[in-house]
């Protein structure tokens, strides 16, 4: 898979299919469009991408929201490396871009960059300078520009339409298990281990500890986990929260790997949420900590 970090695709990238979207979470209703995007390709033996954003828009207008993303950009690009794309088109979304009007994104980024011949996205794409663009805008365009815009049925569970939306809210909850579900695969936070204080050390259960950066902020508390590292992959327990017995202040991702007892600083891993076990809370001492950490461990192995 070709990684475009600008518009100036190769010659053989140009004039085929292309599905364009936020894609946060690659879950199994962004996985069915890329599904059939691609057999599209095959079909008209044309080349096929995807377009998506950096920062996430929502993101880059409203400076509040921190804590929003189901998965990285590192993340997103692997998970679409195993779903065979011929490229990705990462656009930097900035106030430049941000102010293209609707039909200048069609015809300066659609037609002149791309030359796509069929154009996949959301019934409820927007695009084009305050969002003014949507799937009719597209449709009035088509013939002047030469491409075929298509609307994939969305994926339902339970007579529900799966979102980005939906799956950030179940994250909030804990509710790891369903969210699995929808994106086929184990959630999952990944970065670079930093150190601490060392109090999971001292007290005989040693974490490694990770910030969530941009990431969705899951329901506070300890859950069953699978950390893979390089050529390590383990089980875990991880507590997301801010240590309330110790009367922490900065949010954190604190993961205890079983059977490995080295140190992991500074080495990327990936912490994969299989369940939710309990509520964060504070105890009365280090001892009732202690005693209770061992029954979370107990659980998480069964």
């Amino acid at each position: 898979m070709k990684t475009y970090n600008n518009l100036d695709l190769n010659q053989k990238h140009r004039g085929g299919v292309i599905a364009i979207g936020n894609f946060d979470g690659i879950h199994l209703g962004h996985q069915k469009v890329i599904n059939e995007a691609k057999k599209k390709s095959k079909k008209n033996k044309l080349p096929f991408g995807l377009m998506t954003f950096e920062p996430v828009p929502v993101m880059f207008f409203n400076k509040k929201i921190k804590n929003h993303r189901i998965s990285s950009l590192a993340q997103k690009k692997d998970q679409l490396k195993k779903l065979k794309l011929d490229f990705l088109i990462v656009i930097k979304f900035n106030k430049s871009f941000s102010s293209l009007s609707a039909e200048e994104f069609i015809k300066k980024i659609i037609h002149k960059k791309t030359n796509c011949r069929f154009l996949y996205v959301s019934k409820n794409f927007r695009f084009g300078f305050k969002r003014k663009g949507n799937v009719e805008t597209l449709k009035k365009y088509e013939k002047k520009y030469n491409f075929k815009n298509i609307i994939v049925k969305p994926f339902k569970t339970k007579k529900k339409t799966i979102s980005s939306t939906i799956i950030r809210n179940k994250i909030r909850k804990g509710q790891i298990v369903e969210v699995n579900k929808l994106l086929n695969r184990k959630w999952s936070i990944e970065g670079k281990v930093i150190k601490g204080q060392k109090r999971g050390r001292k007290i005989g259960f040693p974490t490694c500890n990770l910030s969530l950066n941009s990431y969705v902020i899951p329901r506070l508390g300890v859950y069953a986990v699978k950390v893979e590292t390089n050529n390590i992959s383990n089980n875990g327990i991880a507590n997301i929260g801010y240590r309330p017995t110790f009367n922490g202040r900065n949010l954190l991702l604190e993961t205890n790997i079983f059977g490995i007892n080295r140190n992991l600083y500074n080495k990327v891993i990936t912490v994969g949420f299989k369940k939710f076990l309990r509520a964060e809370k504070k105890f009365k001492n280090i001892e009732y900590l202690k005693k209770q950490i061992k029954i979370d461990i107990k659980q998480a192995k069964k």
